[in-house]
């Protein structure tokens, strides 16, 4: 069992090199199922969730080339099932990925019910309202999604999604290139990592025209062929270390992102007085002067992402005055304020609000990382205190985020990971 331990109190100075984008990656690995042929995909960030998900090609049938530590070859020519196994889809939130790509491609798909963080309900009833709009029957039994095309092939169609969803707006639009005829999929959400895998599909052979607006075309194939692909920079780290620059004070220039994408984010810090600088494919971060309170919303691309909302309400904890957060996307994400409280934050969360009253400092204590980017947040809490911060549950931090530890030492940071006995193998040595 992993543990990190951190010593606060730390400025940041120096530069961070930003990893592919989770969100991406995730989803365009089980896209490329839709391939009859071989893909290179580059800039794969060098995380478990990535790593899981080629696991489970693997077992589907796939050829899998390590060409580097950031680059693969994959073949998925030979697929010779469509029901990957489930211990390992229900290990992360991604699976439901599998059924749009197995279902596009072989007109089945059975995959085991996603797992991943836990904060609130997350339906998949509009992934399942557009794939049986293209004509696929689609039950669920015994802890599994499955997923039949009436003829052994879809038909494209309108859907309307009900909710701007980035998952479904992915999931049918996988389903969509290799469908009969055009689909249209219309309240679809913008994200950066939409237009990613539209890129992706359309690299590949695909026709989808639109991705990043509220309407998404997509004219059905008969086949893709392979080609070569490059993630695009993860936006969600990049956000992350420059909350962590907040935080801490210091100067750090984060390489390889794309500043149009971190628009909303940059905004939020210059209000709280941060310096922030565009220089292209970089961003300046600096912080020197004390933070100043401000008001976070989050809400679909292009506004403030629902993943960034812990790790600024980590930075609000130490600014000036009261600052309030309201969480429109999910509707359990503030489990992690208890943890913050036991470092001496002051947070009170009332359904999908939070009110955070600046307090002088946080103090280091034994804390656990609730999910992926709620441990990112206690990170950014412990680099901020003073004294010791011992942090627990970082299996949750690695889904998402290549090298860490690493990264934030290279900048001065007082961070390392110690390996603990596990406790059931403690109990069962105790026993023995």
């Amino acid at each position: 069992m992993k543990q990190y331990i951190i010593e606060g109190g730390h400025p940041l100075f120096g530069e961070i090199t930003i990893s592919g984008a989770k969100n991406a990656a995730v989803g365009i690995i089980p896209a490329a199922l839709l391939v009859d042929g071989t893909c290179r995909i580059e800039n794969i960030p060098q995380i478990s969730d990535v790593t899981l998900l080629l696991h489970i090609l693997e077992e589907l049938g796939a050829k899998i080339r390590v060409l580097n530590r950031h680059a693969v070859e994959l073949d998925c020519h030979a697929i010779h099932s469509t029901h990957p196994s489930y211990e390992m889809a229900r290990r992360i939130r991604a699976s439901y990925y599998l059924i749009g790509a197995l279902l596009g491609r072989f007109g089945e798909a059975t995959v085991a019910m996603p797992g991943g963080c836990d904060f609130g309900v997350r339906p998949i009833d509009q992934h399942i309202k557009g794939f049986t709009a293209m004509g696929a029957e689609v039950g669920v039994e015994g802890g599994f999604i499955q997923a039949t095309a009436k003829d052994g092939r879809l038909t494209g169609t309108s859907v309307y999604l009900d909710v701007v969803s980035v998952g479904a707006t992915m999931n049918i639009m996988m389903a969509a290139v290799l469908a009969r005829g055009n689909t249209v999929i219309e309240n679809a959400a913008k994200e950066p990592h939409i237009v990613d895998l539209a890129n992706f599909l359309n690299s590949m052979g695909a026709d989808i025209r639109g991705a990043g607006t509220e309407t998404i075309k997509i004219r059905g194939v008969e086949r893709l062929g392979g080609g070569s692909y490059c993630i695009i920079p993860d936006q969600i780290e990049a956000g992350t270390y420059m909350t962590a620059v907040a935080a801490t004070g210091g100067q750090v220039l984060i390489k390889n992102v794309i500043p149009k994408h971190l628009d909303c984010i940059s905004a939020k810090l210059v209000e709280m007085g941060v310096y922030i600088e565009d220089r292209g494919d970089a961003i300046l971060v600096r912080r020197s002067d004390p933070l100043q309170k401000t008001n976070v919303k989050t809400m679909p691309y292009p506004g403030f992402p629902t993943d960034m909302q812990p790790q600024i309400a980590a930075v609000l904890t130490t600014a000036r005055g009261t600052s309030i957060v309201n969480e429109n996307v999910w509707n359990s994400r503030f489990k992690y304020i208890d943890e913050l409280k036991r470092m001496g934050a002051n947070i009170q969360a009332d359904g999908h609000v939070a009110v955070i009253e600046g307090v002088d400092h946080l103090q280091g204590a034994p804390v656990q990382a609730c999910d992926l980017r709620a441990g990112a947040a206690m990170v950014i809490a412990g680099l901020s205190a003073q004294g010791t911060t011992e942090l627990s549950q970082v299996q949750f931090i690695e889904r998402g985020y290549e090298d860490l530890v690493g990264k934030l030492r290279a900048v001065g940071a007082d961070i390392r990971v110690v390996e603990l006995p596990d406790i059931a193998e403690q109990k069962e040595a105790h026993i023995g």
